[in-house]
């Protein structure tokens, strides 16, 4: 069920959106169909068709809701204009067919309303389409998860109070909506590539799809560099995925057997940034993929060019600052001028409240406390790390470096 739900939600949003054009309304219309389908199909197995039963079935949710609500009179009739004869009856053929069509890009491009803010915009299409839960977007923007609940909630009222109508945009409206879009990806990528909690590191079905769609927004704009870094640090990123686990457990970089990594990706990544690095502007996602490829193209570990990442990070850092990069940047030079250097960088970042909540910022200092010889500093840091991340991989990882210290 959650495969094929994975699979056919975005057309399902996406016939329910061509009807009726609040989205709030669509994804409860939709998620009513979902825990149909999941009674139902249990007893009676999955149909031949399952988008067409689900767009079926929501459709009907979504009209008996606009028929019950006596203030939303205008819209259901606008619903049964759309539908002649009897609103309960199947959906048009175009919607209910199972096409070869893929909805999800142009329903990503859809929700990146100019309504609302880039954040709100990439949260509320991460939920309503992507299908990712509040706390998985919450873990990606570092806020608690009622925060993110009252800012999917306020986004939704926006576009309500807006009377935002869902087209895709024109030429004007167009890159940013694209940039939006491209953060949507990213963040699906991350969480397949490092799940935010639960009993498996990644979420391979996810970070592939996050890849997919990345790969057709390249193949609909060849022309724009961040799209192609975006895809080549994917590529790049996703290349080590062999190597990231034993029997579950997580094996970090500097313990990986680079003979498992796919050298495939690597190649295809690597390519890609080749062709566009020299073409002009360097934005975030092309530099995070140099990043990766000297990552990727250093044979062991200790073969790390250390001091082009430094250099990478302090590009980034003036591009797209974020308390993120300098966490990652704080590894960095820690690893390429000494520990002491690298605790400099991050000690403001123990201060700032969302960063301490964060799991990372802890096991960063952690490693570079162990570094100096600081054994029960280091130890916790490691302790706190362990309580704060919900994934279970990187809990026992952190642990067995708690346990190491004695």
């Amino acid at each position: 069920m959650e495969d094929v739900w994975r699979r056919e939600s975005p057309h399902v949003l996406a016939a329910l959106l061509r009807r009726h054009g609040d989205l709030g309304d669509c994804e409860d219309a939709a998620q009513e169909a979902a825990e149909a389908a999941a009674r139902q199909w249990e007893r009676d197995g999955v149909p031949d068709n399952p988008r067409g039963w689900l767009v079926r079935v929501a459709s009907r949710r979504l009209v008996d809701r606009l028929r019950s609500d006596g203030a939303r009179a205008g819209r259901e009739e606008a619903v049964a204009a759309a539908r002649p004869g009897d609103a309960h009856l199947a959906p048009p053929a175009d919607d209910a067919r199972q096409d070869d069509g893929d909805d999800t890009l142009r329903l990503f491009l859809l929700c990146c309303h100019p309504a609302l803010s880039r954040s709100s915009q990439v949260a509320l299409t991460l939920h309503a389409v992507a299908g990712l839960g509040t706390a998985q977007i919450a873990a990606a923007y570092l806020v608690p998860e009622r925060t993110m609940t009252q800012r999917l909630t306020r986004a939704r009222s926006a576009l309500r109070a807006a009377g935002a109508r869902f087209e895709l945009p024109g030429g004007e409206d167009l890159p940013s909506r694209i940039a939006a879009v491209l953060d949507v990806c990213h963040l699906l990528f991350t969480e397949g590539h490092t799940r935010s909690t639960g009993d498996a590191l990644v979420d391979p079905t996810l970070a592939e799809e996050a890849i997919r769609l990345t790969r057709q927004l390249h193949a609909a704009v060849p022309g724009h560099d961040e799209v192609a870094g975006a895809l080549a640090l994917m590529l790049l990123t996703h290349a080590h995925t062999p190597a990231r686990t034993d029997d579950g457990n997580l094996t970090p970089l500097s313990e990986q057997d680079r003979s498992r990594w796919d050298h495939e990706r690597i190649a295809e990544g690597v390519a890609i940034l080749e062709r566009v690095l020299p073409r002009g502007h360097v934005g975030r996602f092309q530099l995070q993929a140099a990043v990766a490829a000297v990552h990727a193209e250093a044979a062991t570990w200790e073969g790390t060019d250390w001091r082009q990442i430094c250099l990478l990070y302090t590009m980034l850092a003036r591009v797209a600052p974020s308390p993120v990069v300098t966490l990652n940047q704080a590894v960095a030079v820690a690893m390429a001028f000494g520990p002491e250097d690298g605790l400099a960088l991050l000690r403001p970042l123990l201060d700032a409240p969302a960063m301490r909540r964060h799991h990372r910022t802890h096991a960063v200092h952690a490693h570079l406390l162990e570094m100096t010889g600081d054994r029960p500093g280091a130890a916790a840091a490691y302790r706190r790390a362990a309580r704060l991340t919900t994934s279970l991989p990187e809990q026992r990882y952190l642990n067995a470096r708690l346990q190491d210290l004695g």
